[in-house]
């Protein structure tokens, strides 16, 4: 069941949240359930399911050793 929510903010961040409910196609307030979720799943300790087709795969891969500073520079020259 869904319920009206009314919420005060600043009003930079209602224009930025309005701009990114543009940008995603998403509504604000699936943002904000979105957002409300996510919370409630880490409060709760729970962990996302692993499907049975992704769990085998687990592990496969070595981890890394590339520094934050690394992925930084690659990602800015890939996007920018």
């Amino acid at each position: 069941m869904n319920s009206k929510l009314t919420l005060r903010l600043d009003e930079d961040l209602i224009q930025s949240a309005k701009l990114y409910s543009a940008k995603t196609g998403k509504s604000v307030s699936k943002i904000v359930a979105d957002y409300f979720a996510l919370i409630d799943k880490k409060l709760s300790g729970r962990q996302r399911e692993i499907s049975p087709l992704t769990r085998p795969l687990m592990g496969s891969l070595k981890k890394g050793k590339v520094s934050e500073e690394d992925y930084k520079k690659y990602l800015e020259e890939k996007y920018l």
